[in-house]
């Protein structure tokens, strides 16, 4: 590779803080996120497409694989092709809960009280499908791979999922099995393979979550 082809580099914009800062902005985004929950009840009151629109370039901080970015958002606000996404994943759900599930699934997602019936996909203004892209388009022409697009996607959709509960909205993370009917009716090309589902929008008054207890630092995380 020549200078001509090299990227060039930029100083890295940063700021140090105090410890007592540090900790007050750690212990401050912990409380924020630690509320976060996942419902499936969602209000119909409209959300502002800028704010739909944020959260996607908030996610597309997030570090990737040689930076290709291997991700698409397709977000629909259409209510008829919200209601073709919902009647074409409640079948794939169906046979899911009916016929394809195994017992060692089936029992951790019990209690929660989740069936085939999606709501949330109708109900939601905004529905939000991550694609992830398996080949890029090279400067030559042809087609090549990308590299590590599954992990660079899962830290987008993270970053995406904080955007959205920051700016006061709630979404949830579902993934109908197989997803293959949403490359067709979105249109997307053959490279990109959906990921996840997920509704935005303000809860409904009478939203509910379970009563559910994450897990604490010991069980998490080790120190070495």
């Amino acid at each position: 590779m020549n200078d001509e082809d090299s990227q060039p580099f930029l100083p890295l914009q940063y700021e140090k803080f105090s410890k007592d800062i540090m900790k007050e902005k750690a212990s401050s985004f912990f409380s924020l996120m630690d509320n976060r929950r996942t419902t499936r009840h969602f209000s119909e009151e409209p959300v502002e497409r800028e704010l739909i629109e944020f959260a996607i370039k908030t996610a597309s901080t997030a570090p990737s694989g040689a930076h290709l970015q291997p991700w698409t958002f397709v977000a629909i606000n259409d209510q008829k092709l919200k209601s073709k996404i919902r009647d074409a994943a409640e079948i794939e759900e169906k046979k899911t809960y009916d016929e394809r599930m195994p017992e060692a699934w089936a029992e951790v997602i019990q209690p929660l009280g989740t069936d085939y019936v999606k709501t949330h996909l109708t109900s939601a203004p905004w529905v939000v499908v991550l694609f992830r892209q398996s080949k890029r388009l090279r400067i030559n022409g042809e087609w090549g791979p990308t590299y590590y697009s599954m992990e660079s996607c899962g830290i987008a959709a993270g970053l995406f999922i904080s955007a959205i509960h920051n700016m006061g909205l709630t979404t949830l993370t579902h993934t109908p099995s197989p997803m293959g009917f949403l490359r067709d009716l979105l249109d997307r090309p053959a490279h990109e393979h959906a990921m996840l589902v997920m509704p935005v929008g303000y809860p409904s008054e009478d939203a509910t979550v379970p009563d559910l207890i994450r897990k604490p630092l010991e069980d998490v995380a080790i120190f070495i």
